[in-house]
């Protein structure tokens, strides 16, 4: 960030009184510019079984598999959120979501919002952002194809509990060690 956005003067970083984070800092009118993480709100969406996976259409990871997900919208819930990107992604409706995940990605200042839901009626087909979209058992997930840490961590995580045949809410860290090699700290939520 170079200008303030309510005055258009330039901006400093610096640490304002009573913060202990350096701040973009609107050296005309004053204003402080906070920085937060990103929301992401994505989706396990099930039919008879399989779970509807999206072929990226747009970078990053062009040409990978996800879970239906993108950014939260102002003025939408999370699972609103959760319900637009499966619509936008995979033209297809969810029914019955239910929160499932939570995970922390502080090295890229994102949180993701994962739920689960069925899928209305089993029918789904490319969006915009998809080159393609499947239905898949998880013995044909494209594991090696997947986008992120996270999706596969998700995916992970729904198999064991429908193996179990109980579901619970989960939580964890997926962080970047100094090696630069991606972990994922689990913590149980319920």
């Amino acid at each position: 960030m170079n200008f303030c956005s309510h005055c258009g003067a330039k901006v400093i970083v610096r640490v304002p009184p009573g913060d202990h984070l350096p701040r973009h800092i609107c050296q005309r009118c004053g204003s402080v510019h906070y920085q937060n993480p990103k929301l992401v709100t994505g989706c396990i969406a099930v039919w008879q079984g399989r779970v509807l996976l999206c072929r990226r259409a747009i970078e990053p990871r062009l040409g990978s598999w996800t879970l239906p997900a993108g950014f939260m919208e102002n003025n939408e819930t999370t699972a609103q959120a959760a319900a637009r990107e499966t619509r936008e992604e995979a033209n297809a409706e969810l029914e019955d979501i239910s929160l499932y995940a939570l995970f922390n990605l502080p090295h890229i200042s994102q949180v993701y919002v994962m739920f689960r839901a069925g899928l209305r009626s089993g029918q789904a087909s490319a969006g915009a952002e998809s080159l393609e979209v499947g239905l898949f058992p998880e013995a044909q997930i494209p594991w090696e194809e997947l986008a992120f840490p996270v999706i596969g961590e998700s995916l992970r995580l729904y198999f064991e509990d429908r193996r179990r045949g109980r579901f619970q809410m989960h939580m964890g860290d997926i962080v970047r060690g100094e090696d630069r090699r991606i972990r994922i700290l689990h913590h149980r939520a319920g």
